[in-house]
């Protein structure tokens, strides 16, 4: 099969010009079909804060209202997503921007009220996927670009860009040889969270165990640990955490970042 890289990025990247621009401009050189998933949450704060609507987070998850869907469906689907399409297309990319809704292509469902009322907030699985207009797309050498939105009922929902890229990736995977990358502010999954050099290069299974049992990984790559671990059993067939500065290098044989398998 052939390969298709799906690649996340966050905030981290979002928020630093100079870094942006190299990672579109890596990202724009991938010769393989390549999909692109974008945050945008502190970016959405700082308009929201100009535009008097406050943010309210619980266990690290943005609480949506309707004044906050609004913000994010302005700010993520429009002003980041559009960015970052013409950024690209400048490139010789030949991005297209799109939600959930655009196509059906991620059609959700409500996040049900339980201890925490999330509000407008859209959970997915695989089966949620349009896979067929996904794989029409990327035949047509076109790069979907995805804000994290999803809808149901005719609503916009704000969706988790993390999870947003497993779920295609699993979706895909029947398909391509798909490698999952998250970019983030690191050089990957760290055996020692206080030594920045000591990146694990290949994290297999027994290790990830061993190490996850001596409590060895800081809180904040656990959830990216399991998403990976997820998707790899569900049928992707890498997935790699690592910096966005070392895309290139991780699109290729030789990974900077912690690559990801059973």
């Amino acid at each position: 099969m052939n390969k298709l890289y799906i690649i996340k990025i966050g905030g981290n990247v979002l928020d630093n010009p100079s870094v942006l621009e190299k990672f579109l401009f890596d990202f724009a050189s991938i010769k393989e079909p390549k999909i692109l998933i974008h945050g945008g949450g502190k970016i959405a704060t700082h308009i929201g804060n100009q535009m008097g609507i406050e943010s309210n987070y619980v266990n690290g998850r943005r609480i949506t209202d309707a004044a906050t869907l609004d913000l994010v469906t302005m700010v993520y689907g429009g002003l980041v997503n559009k960015q970052l399409v013409a950024k690209l297309q400048q490139g010789n990319c030949n991005a297209m921007g799109v939600t959930g809704a655009d196509g059906n292509l991620i059609k959700a469902t409500k996040r049900p009220v339980k201890e925490i009322n999330y509000g407008f907030v859209g959970d997915i699985t695989p089966h949620s996927v349009n896979t067929a207009l996904l794989y029409f797309l990327l035949k047509q050498n076109t790069v979907p670009v995805f804000a994290p939105l999803t809808h149901a009922d005719g609503m916009m929902l704000n969706t988790n860009a993390d999870t947003i890229a497993s779920v295609i990736a699993v979706a895909l995977s029947k398909h391509f040889d798909v490698r999952l990358i998250f970019c983030f502010e690191k050089k990957g999954v760290l055996r020692d969270v206080n030594q920045s050099e000591s990146v694990i290069r290949h994290l297999h299974r027994n290790l990830y165990e061993e190490l996850l049992g001596k409590q060895a990984f800081a809180d904040g790559i656990l959830p990216k640990l399991e998403n990976a671990y997820a998707a790899i059993q569900a049928g992707v067939k890498e997935v790699l955490i690592g910096d966005a500065s070392d895309l290139i290098h991780n699109t290729g044989h030789e990974t900077e970042g912690t690559l990801i398998t059973i």
